[in-house]
C-alpha cells in the first residue's frame, strides 16, 4: 500500500510539473489518503504484535 501511495505521489509531482492541476491535485489526494491508511494499519499491527507478547522488531 505504501508503494501505491508513492506511485500516486510521483504521478502528482509529474502532473504538477507539466501543468495538469486537476490530475496533480487528485493524485496528491489519493497518495495522502493511502499514506494515512498505511500508517493506521502499521500502528494496529504493532499494537497487535505487542499484545500477543512478541517484542517489536
Amino acid at each position: 500500500m505504501l508503494g501505491w501511495a508513492l506511485t500516486f505521489l510521483v504521478v502528482a509531482i509529474i502532473a504538477a510539473a507539466l501543468g495538469f492541476g486537476g490530475i496533480a491535485g487528485a493524485s496528491a489526494g489519493i497518495a495522502k489518503i493511502l499514506f494515512f491508511v498505511f500508517l493506521v494499519l502499521f500502528v494496529v499491527a504493532m499494537i497487535a504484535r505487542a499484545v500477543r507478547g512478541k517484542p517489536p522488531v
